[in-house]
């Protein structure tokens, strides 16, 4: 069995299924999705609809990431957060203008029961965006945090320090490995899986210029779809030019 996780997927439902079928997925695998389900690409309803029926023949373990839980707000008939609308949310309103009342039941429902994390029996810990707890994730007092926070990132990003440094970050040293999405490596100028010490990101830009990668955490094997805004050549995703 491996364990597999897969990056932000921004509604781009042809790089999603293009991905799994390069990683040649089977029931035997364990695969935990980083959130992000959501928003940028037109194709929100079918990924909800794809991930609710492909679970039911699969191992999977389904983060919740903000862009999910703006869009269950949306879907609760909550006012557009006029942000949200900018940064995805646009074509996510628009992708639900022919969806029945029935399936956005079974979406809320679907959005309403995702995790916030995921914790391993070897201590590796899987969330979306990170945490700020100095005691870990079960301590996080404001739990939208473990769907937003960009300071871990950022904090294994910018350390010099060895593990070994009395001033050494606590938040790095709780866990054996941290898997996150999020924030997209391409602000870092890269596609591809990014370590900092002991934090992988898997967020590799799906909804901008990049792409949706699935990584193999026993051995770092990554496959990846085709640049996404590739495959909606008719469409902006989150890009602004």
């Amino acid at each position: 069995m491996r364990t597999l996780v897969i990056g932000d997927i921004h509604g781009a439902l042809i790089a999603l299924q293009q991905v799994l079928q390069r990683a040649q997925i089977t029931p035997k695998d364990h695969l935990i999705f980083l959130g992000d389900y959501a928003d940028g690409w037109s194709q929100t309803p079918q990924v909800l609809d794809f991930l609710i029926e492909y679970q039911q023949q699969h191992h999977c373990t389904f983060l919740r990431g903000n862009h999910d839980a703006l869009c269950y707000d949306f879907l609760c008939g909550k006012t557009n957060d006029t942000m949200w609308y900018q940064h995805g949310g646009k074509a996510t309103v628009k992708a639900y203008e022919n969806i029945s009342e029935n399936t956005k039941e079974v979406h809320r429902n679907f959005l309403f029961a995702l995790e916030d994390y995921y914790l391993d029996d070897d201590n590796r810990l899987f969330l979306h965006a990170g945490f700020t707890n100095l005691r870990g994730v079960a301590y996080e007092y404001f739990t939208e945090m473990l769907y937003w926070d960009r300071t871990l990132w950022e904090t294994a990003c910018s350390t010099t320090l060895a593990p070994t440094h009395p001033q050494y970050p606590t938040r790095l040293r709780l866990y054996k490995q941290i898997y996150i999405g999020h924030t997209p490596t391409t602000r870092l100028g890269s596609t591809h899986p990014l370590t900092f010490h002991n934090v992988t990101n898997v967020d590799t830009g799906a909804a901008f210029k990049g792409v949706i990668t699935i990584l193999d955490i026993d051995n770092n094997t990554y496959w990846q779809s085709d640049p996404v805004y590739t495959l909606y050549p008719q469409e902006q995703g989150r890009n602004t030019k």
